[in-house]
């Protein structure tokens, strides 16, 4: 269940640099998780939903639908992961996981292109401070959109991308909460005709354990 804050700094139609700040619940997402390949349920897959709770149509004449924080479509995601240990002690593992983000209902004749994300790291488990655990993480992450499709708003030519960043992250775990924070730099970047990229992406997670 996200809920975004948003900064946009864009040129409207007159050519004018304005500005628009605003913060919104997002787009929630509905998974549910197979575990049961290996006893130590170190292969999954991942089947959901996305719903189209995030608000499409804020400003519409100056931020277009691809910077909406709502994309107005219902999406299938189907992904998968595997963990292996690198030691007997199980302090270093390796990971790799992917999910693919497929639209399947649209509003307002809107396609947003479909979305691939896949990562590959390692982790260390053995940092513990009294009850915190704390576990470095490094890791690659690859995605690949394609460009945003329909008659209204959609903008073929400047929407879509392939990008490879680099990620230096912590995870502390305090039961039952778990807190990741990395940093992500690009090291590769495609992007489909003229679009806004950042230098770096910062992203921090609570997670709640019931």
């Amino acid at each position: 269940m996200p809920y975004d804050f948003r900064h946009l700094r864009t040129a409207d139609d007159t050519g004018a640099v304005v500005t628009r700040n605003w913060s919104q619940l997002g787009d929630i997402r509905l998974q549910g998780i197979y575990t049961g390949f290996f006893p130590d349920m170190s292969a999954g897959v991942t089947l959901g939903l996305k719903l189209p709770t995030g608000n499409w149509s804020y400003d519409p004449d100056v931020v277009d639908r691809d910077s909406q924080l709502g994309t107005g479509s219902t999406d299938l995601l189907l992904g998968g992961y595997y963990y292996h240990n690198l030691d007997a002690n199980s302090r270093w593992v390796w990971f790799a996981q992917a999910e693919l983000d497929l639209p399947v209902l649209t509003q307002d004749q809107y396609q947003p292109g479909l979305e691939l994300d896949a990562a590959t790291g390692i982790y260390y488990n053995g940092l513990s401070f009294g009850s915190v655990r704390v576990s470095p993480v490094a890791q690659a992450i690859f995605s690949e959109r394609t460009s945003d499709s329909g008659a209204n708003a959609a903008n073929p030519v400047a929407s879509g991308f392939q990008r490879l960043l680099l990620s230096a992250g912590i995870n502390v775990h305090v039961h039952p909460v778990d807190i990741y924070a990395d940093a992500e730099f690009p090291v590769y970047q495609d992007f489909v005709g003229n679009q806004l990229a950042a230098p770096v992406l910062f992203k921090v997670i609570v997670s709640y354990h019931f």
